[in-house]
């Protein structure tokens, strides 16, 4: 199965929701249609950024690419509930490399 990969920068936490919250939405939404493989939390130039490493069933390279995206977005949705985001991104492994979508 293809493995891809979404990353998303959160600039702050709306009101009433607690740092846990980011994760677990990201989690929940891309957990709905897809196996999440990893997550982690990582600060990049004083921002914290959400990674999410995911399978997508195989099937053909755009329309897993699509699938990937799709999932990602509604990811990035389900999030924006709960923080404030920055660009989302999603990558695709390919041998020994992530590429960009």
């Amino acid at each position: 199965m293809p493995s891809f990969r979404t990353e998303l920068d959160i600039m702050g936490l709306l009101p009433g929701h607690a740092p846990e919250a980011v994760m677990d939405s990201a989690e929940a939404a891309l957990g709905a249609a897809h196996l999440v493989e990893a997550k982690q939390l990582d600060v990049v130039a004083g921002t914290p950024r959400i990674t999410l490493r995911f399978l997508v069933e195989e099937t053909g390279y755009e329309t897993g690419a699509r699938q990937a995206i799709q999932a990602a977005v509604t990811m990035r949705h389900a999030v924006e509930r709960v923080a404030t985001v920055g660009p989302l991104r999603v990558l695709r492994r390919r041998r020994n490399r992530w590429e960009r979508l």
